[in-house]
């Protein structure tokens, strides 16, 4: 298959990096730009280990994005920010795939929302692909199997590391103030609990918090089950759902952030149930910045591009 071009809108940020380092694995794919504010006018090569070569960043506006026309443009930029560049390559570059990394398009019906493992079925070829957050991919990897098993909506408490928090200087990803400390934020009305309940057509509950390690996130999530159940009933369920998904890991035991950190796959398990058999509690991990963000956004640009879907996702 012919070398695809591909550029990267926010190249600067956390993500960006970790996309720089899958686009450098893979042998059908070639960095067309990459378009950062910050870096304007410095080798890639200079603040990327993984690329070799004379490529510098650009401070692209939509328009000169459009103009590349490359085969794929991933914008990872802050929420609220897609729009002008969605607009100017819709006009001169409609055959451009767009992957956006934001929360800006994941409610809109017109874009494919892309967690390949559970909404693979949907795919009808789009080419305006939503990549989900990474709690939202994390809380609906550990309901969805038991949807139709619920007496009321779940309730997820999540933990992550502050790269979750971005590069623009904050409370959330000062690690001074983090230091032995957890913070809570947002704990009602979260973008991620708003996506994750539109997306599994059910009324989630999630509290976020920001923990002291860079990488890596946690949600354990409480499900109220309709009729009782034990415990081999529900972990079939999961490894039923998933036996066929090479980035989803159904585990025995309440997986740790630590075994997911650096690592492309999402670890579920835990499956604790309540003596009643009414309850039961559901772990899930992963690197926010890889299965979370940049290794989703490569299996939907290996899709959208007719590759195998795990091209280039070292697993």
């Amino acid at each position: 298959m012919a070398t695809k071009t591909i550029g990267i809108v926010g190249a600067r940020g956390h993500t960006g990096a970790e996309l720089i380092k899958l686009i450098a694995r893979h042998p059908g794919l070639e960095l067309a730009f990459v378009s950062s504010r910050e870096l304007d006018g410095q080798r890639l090569a200079d603040h990327s280990d993984a690329y070799e070569g004379e490529l510098t960043y650009d401070n692209l506006d939509p328009a000169a994005v459009a103009a590349a026309a490359a085969d794929v443009v991933i914008l990872a930029l802050p929420n609220g920010k897609a729009a002008p560049y969605v607009e100017a390559i819709d006009k001169a570059a409609v055959a451009t795939v767009i992957v956006d990394l934001s929360a800006d398009y994941r409610f809109d019906e017109r874009w494919y929302y892309g967690l390949p493992e559970l909404y693979r079925d949907r795919w009808r070829g789009e080419k305006r692909i939503s990549n989900p957050g990474c709690y939202a991919t994390a809380i609906q990897v550990s309901i969805a199997p038991v949807k139709d098993l619920l007496a009321a909506p779940p309730v997820s408490f999540g933990v992550s590391g502050y790269s979750g928090a971005g590069t623009t200087p904050s409370d959330r990803n000062d690690p001074e103030k983090l230091r032995d400390n957890l913070m809570p934020y947002s704990l009602t009305g979260h973008m991620h609990e708003k996506e994750a309940s539109r997306h599994l057509g059910l009324p989630v509950e999630f509290m976020p918090h920001v923990a002291p390690h860079f990488r890596g996130l946690t949600v354990t999530t409480n499900l109220y089950l309709a009729k009782p159940a034990k415990r081999e009933e529900i972990v079939r369920r999961f490894e039923g759902r998933f036996e066929k998904e090479k980035l989803i890991h159904v585990v025995d035991e309440a997986p740790w952030v630590s075994q997911v950190a650096n690592r492309h796959h999402l670890d579920v398990g835990g499956f604790a149930v309540s003596t009643d058999g009414r309850r039961v509690v559901v772990v899930a991990t992963l690197d926010n910045l890889l299965k979370g963000a940049a290794t989703q956004a490569m299996q939907n640009v290996n899709r959208a591009l007719g590759f195998d879907e795990l091209t280039a996702i070292p697993l």
